[in-house]
């Protein structure tokens, strides 16, 4: 006997209705609901070229269409109750089309089949994910350049090893992340050059008979071109894993510098402050601050890189074309995403909150003995010394500043000339952090006009981008 609840969409080869354990496991639309707005444009665009190509009638396209609208606006509207039983995105939409329009409905899926459906929907998906990730890193960029104008001459410790190293400007080691955040953008732009071929018309795998006019669909839907290779087209998903591997390496830049304001607001540093919009307190010891925003973008590279690896397994052994295993593909893809989306708002919101200490950046950034190289580069210009040879009276002048406990600057001249005696006094010239800061005027270097200059430039360009000045 016919089991009457088989699946009507793809029932007729069947007997008996499946599993309910099958049921669950085979069932996407938990998650690939997030693809409607993608299907419902990719169908009206598909039904408009049947019509165009005479596939289908014009009348019966403009029904599809007006009906893909009245769904479009039930699923905005929250009205629409999703069926586990028919299983993903694409058949909900055309079981509830079927029911606003009629027969006319089933004459959509003519010339398609669920997988060029779904590698279009989750194409087009990841597209407009990687539009907004372009604004909002150039909102970040801003709000870095900003703020690097802002503190361009603020002198801080720059470390090598965690250890206090040459001193450099507050400005200019934001300006290091607008570049970080800049080149993730060009990453993000080059994997959308490449994901922006339409492979509606795919169909299965093969192609299909029917005349259709595959260039229509994809200008219509913003492509650049259609696909080469049917047998690719349904079975690729280098565009998600590339825009994950893009995610990764931003998020990564994301967790660097989450890291540092989580190090910059201990009190052994004290170099940075955050209000209360961007931490929290602590249940049982009122005194606390803490950093939590910050430490939660460290975490979401966790994530993004997971889902990156993730994919990379379900990919990595499936043969031509496709497998029920890239239903795999999403869920992971979407929760990635949308981490790193949170991420970089956050992060957003705390560079804008941020206020350096400059006494204390200050106060460290002279310690150390951080302008040891400036001695050196001292005795290499004035008294013609081989670097090699500076570094080495340069190593135990900073050893003779180490016995008597004070820093270079307070270091007897005496005491330097027993180590070197063509040094003068002139030497004191360069052994400040302010003129050490001032002296690095080489292209990219620290100096606070060079800071200036770049965080204008930034700002210039993120302005013609669109962003407020």
């Amino acid at each position: 006997m016919t089991d009457k609840s088989a699946n009507k969409m793809w029932g007729g080869r069947f007997e008996m209705s499946p599993d309910e354990l099958m049921v669950r496991i085979n069932a996407s639309i938990g998650f690939d609901k997030a693809l409607a707005p993608q299907d419902i444009r990719g169908s009206k665009a598909h039904a408009a070229m049947l019509a165009e190509s005479g596939i289908i009638s014009k009348s019966d396209a403009r029904e599809i269409a007006k009906g893909l609208d009245q769904v479009a606006a039930e699923i905005e509207a929250g009205e629409l109750q999703f069926s586990e039983r028919l299983e993903d995105i694409h058949m909900n939409v055309e079981a509830r089309l079927t029911e606003i329009i009629g027969p006319a409905a089933g004459r959509l899926h003519t010339a398609r089949s669920r997988n060029d459906q779904v590698a279009l929907d989750f194409r087009m998906y990841v597209r407009d994910v990687v539009d907004s990730f372009d604004t909002a890193l150039a909102g970040l960029q801003h709000g870095l350049a900003r703020k690097a104008l802002e503190h361009a001459g603020v002198i801080m410790p720059g470390f090598t090893h965690l250890q206090p190293a040459q001193p450099v400007t507050f400005g200019h080691h934001l300006l290091a992340y607008v570049e970080m955040f800049g080149r993730d953008r060009t990453r993000f732009a080059d994997a959308r050059k490449r994901m922006n071929e339409c492979p509606l018309g795919a169909a299965a795998l093969a192609g299909t008979s029917f005349p259709i006019d595959r260039h229509m669909t994809a200008k219509a839907l913003g492509f650049d071109r259609p696909t080469s290779n049917s047998l690719d087209s349904v079975s690729d998903r280098d565009f998600a894993l590339e825009t994950l591997a893009a995610a990764t390496i931003s998020a990564m830049h994301l967790s660097r510098l989450a890291e540092e304001i989580v190090i910059w607001m201990t009190p052994q540093f004290g170099f940075v402050r955050l209000s209360d919009k961007w931490t929290t307190g602590s249940s049982i010891m009122p005194q606390k601050r803490n950093p939590d925003a910050a430490e939660l973008c460290r975490a979401k590279v966790g994530r993004i890189a997971g889902a990156f690896q993730g994919l990379t397994m379900v990919m990595k052994g499936l043969p031509l074309t496709y497998s029920k295993d890239m239903q795999e593909d999403k869920e992971q893809t979407f929760d990635a995403l949308e981490a790193y989306a949170v991420a970089v708002a956050a992060m957003t919101g705390m560079i804008g909150d941020l206020e350096p200490v400059p006494e204390r950046m200050r106060a460290v950034a002279g310690s150390g003995y951080s302008t040891a190289t400036d001695l050196a580069d001292w005795l290499v210009r004035t008294l013609k010394m081989p670097f090699r040879e500076a570094h080495h009276v340069t190593g135990a002048i900073v050893k003779a500043a180490e016995k008597r406990g004070v820093d270079l600057p307070e270091l007897p001249l005496a005491v330097m000339q027993g180590v070197e005696k063509r040094i003068t006094n002139d030497v004191f010239s360069v052994l400040s952090v302010e003129n050490s800061v001032k002296s690095r005027k080489s292209h990219g270097g620290t100096a606070p006009q060079n800071v200036v200059k770049m965080a204008k430039s930034w700002l210039k360009r993120l302005e013609k981008a669109g962003l407020p000045g």
